[in-house]
């Protein structure tokens, strides 16, 4: 009896030992095998790998996109400080995974992703005033901070995939004088609008008076005596066929109607 525990006793501590010494690489992960302090040259492909864990170590590195986000709270050109929320998007390079662990191990976000981000939103921040953080060059300031923060890390092994301000909160003081400003600036473009409108209906008008003008000189000097009389003519020859009897009088030239006999 004792002999069968002390069996499964073994059995059980060789299952232990296998499952510690056996590790997974997941898609998106680069594997290193430190053994006694030293790391190995190569890297691990994604997989199961088994190893011994008293003397060996197995690094693992992600190298899929990773999302930083921070409240930070970034200085303007004009002194002020303003809240805000501010996500950095970035993966590692494969190829750099290993020197980036060897020279800032495998806290290296912090230790040179996250410092590098603060330091150089900060630096870009301090260029502009708060209305140009809040309401206007929103996506010029995140290019800004992207390409200098990939100056300084991108030699290291780094990839800045975006940079996204996503909260700007200004003081209410600020934030009422922006709003101001703005709703301001709507009704003299309004306004402006307005006057265009005017001016284009006063021009229309201009436009059709000079036409009925025209019409009017035209018509004017198309009439001439012949065509006058002509017309007189065939006036006096309907009055003579209208059924009803009429009184008319006339010097030959205007003729006037007195009405019904």
């Amino acid at each position: 009896m004792k002999t069968k525990n002390v069996v499964k006793g073994i059995a059980f501590s060789l299952v232990i030992g296998m499952v510690a010494s056996c590790t997974v690489i997941r898609p998106g992960q680069i594997g290193m095998k430190q053994t006694i302090g030293k790391l190995k040259p190569g890297v691990i492909a994604s997989g199961s790998k088994l190893y011994n864990p008293f003397v060996t170590k197995i690094v693992k590195i992600n190298v899929r996109t990773v999302e930083l986000y921070q409240q930070l709270e970034l200085p303007t050109k004009e002194g002020l400080n303003v809240k805000t929320e501010i996500i950095l998007l970035y993966h590692v390079k494969p190829e750099s995974a290993r020197d980036i662990y060897i020279n800032y191990g495998s806290n290296y976000q912090k230790v040179i992703v996250e410092s590098n981000f603060i330091a150089t939103a900060r630096q870009v921040s301090a260029r502009y005033d708060a209305k140009q953080l809040y309401a206007i060059d929103r996506k010029l300031v995140e290019k800004a901070i992207s390409d200098e923060l990939s100056e300084h890390i991108a030699k290291i092994g780094f990839v800045i995939d975006a940079v996204l301000l996503k909260e700007i909160i200004l003081p209410n003081a600020m934030t009422q004088a922006i709003q101001s400003k703005a709703s301001a600036e709507q009704a003299a473009l309004q306004m402006e609008f307005v006057i265009q409108k005017a001016v284009k209906e006063a021009e229309r008008l201009t436009i059709e008076a000079e036409g009925i003008k025209k019409a009017q000189l035209i018509i004017n000097s198309s009439l001439s005596e012949s065509l006058l009389k002509y017309n007189y003519i065939e006036m006096m020859r309907g009055l003579s066929n209208s059924p009803n009897a009429k009184i008319i009088l006339t010097d030959g030239k205007i003729p006037v109607m007195l009405g019904d006999k």
